[in-house]
């Protein structure tokens, strides 16, 4: 049996995974949880039925959620990562003949999961600094009128948040759902969060995505979820599999609310790790560009980019080659690590680049 012909010209979405010392191309937290969090998981374990079905909907979870970011719990939807929430939205909203929108370059799951759901993808080009041109956001919202636009803010991989201002007017031009992206969003200084919780007849095509992999440090559960208005989050639970998140996942993503002020906390260092480190790659031949994310984009000025990926695997540092992605010609992603691993990489990508 032949597979659909739509897919035949897909490429599954991978992130090279190379047996090295310093792993810094997956945008991971670089510290575990605290030992606090973890204690309280393993008692959790001990009242887990597990011949049971978990929770369906997620209830206690959804509660949590919903008081930690001041909205009500029949906002909330929660799923196996946030790129499963990416898929019910296009799965309840996309499909033949309905458009969705992006701004390339930007994270390309989007696109992928769309062609995978038989979803049409209009896109139009960030300006050189990889903002958003608003200008081309009007054009193109009136000649697509695309069901869905996606908004990462930060962009993956470009690293600047959106302000916003600039969300406001997307939505303002959009005429269907406007989901912002928000997987770094705890590293940004705003959140779309806010233009959700001000409510308005905009706030209702608005969606915010989260995921609990980056901050928490729980990339393991495969934890993610959104914020939307309750009429969004009921079309989501429509195409979602029966028991999506395990009673482990929701377990921890619960417990993990407990210490947000610890993630804040290495937030805060990861940040000044950021700065630190885009402060030593403006002293080497390469461009930066601004980061308000857990990830620098850099390209080496007088040195092909794949070759300095390979010299730094050789020196045991595995970053992510972005240069064959659309709009990113030479361009390579280095994700903010633990000092050390920093120190590692700064050190690797000097001695490559000489």
């Amino acid at each position: 049996m032949a597979v659909r012909p739509d897919l035949r010209a897909l490429a599954g979405y991978h992130s090279p995974q190379v047996d090295v010392e310093v792993r810094l191309n997956t945008n991971e937290s670089p510290y575990a949880p605290p030992p606090a969090f973890l204690a309280e998981l393993r008692d959790e374990l001990g009242r887990i039925a597990f011949n049971r079905y978990p929770d369906r909907r997620c209830t206690d979870l959804r509660t949590a959620l919903a008081a930690h970011h001041g909205v009500g719990a029949d906002q909330v939807f929660c799923a196996t990562g946030s790129n499963e929430v990416l898929q019910c939205l296009l799965l309840a909203y996309g499909g033949v003949g309905r458009a969705v929108a992006t701004f390339e370059p930007s994270y390309t799951l989007h696109r992928h999961i769309a062609e995978v759901t038989g979803t049409p993808v209009v896109s139009a080009p960030r300006d050189a600094a990889f903002a958003l041109d608003l200008e081309v956001v009007d054009e193109l919202e009136r000649t697509a009128a695309p069901v869905i636009t996606f908004v990462c803010s930060p962009n993956n991989p470009t690293g600047r948040a959106e302000t916003l201002h600039t969300i406001q007017h997307v939505l303002d031009v959009a005429p269907g759902l406007v989901v912002v992206d928000e997987a770094y969003g705890q590293f940004a200084r705003a959140s779309a969060l806010d233009l959700v919780r001000a409510g308005g007849p905009e706030a209702q095509r608005l969606v915010v995505v989260r995921t609990f992999s980056k901050t928490f440090g729980l990339a393991a559960m495969r934890l993610g979820y959104m914020v939307a208005d309750p009429a969004v989050v009921a079309a989501c639970e429509l195409v979602v599999l029966p028991y999506n998140v395990d009673a482990v996942s929701q377990a921890a993503g619960r417990l993990a609310l407990r210490h947000a002020h610890a993630m804040d906390e290495r937030v805060g260092q990861l940040v000044a790790e950021r700065r630190r480190v885009q402060t030593a790659l403006g002293a080497l031949p390469v461009q930066t560009w601004p980061s308000d994310a857990n990830f620098v984009l850099f390209r080496p000025l007088h040195a092909d980019a794949v070759e300095i990926w390979r010299r730094l695997v050789d020196r045991s540092v595995l970053i992510r080659d972005c240069s064959g992605w659309p709009g990113l010609d030479g361009c390579l992603r280095v994700t903010i690590g633990s000092p050390e691993e920093n120190d590692r990489f700064l050190a690797a990508v000097d001695e490559s680049l000489r």
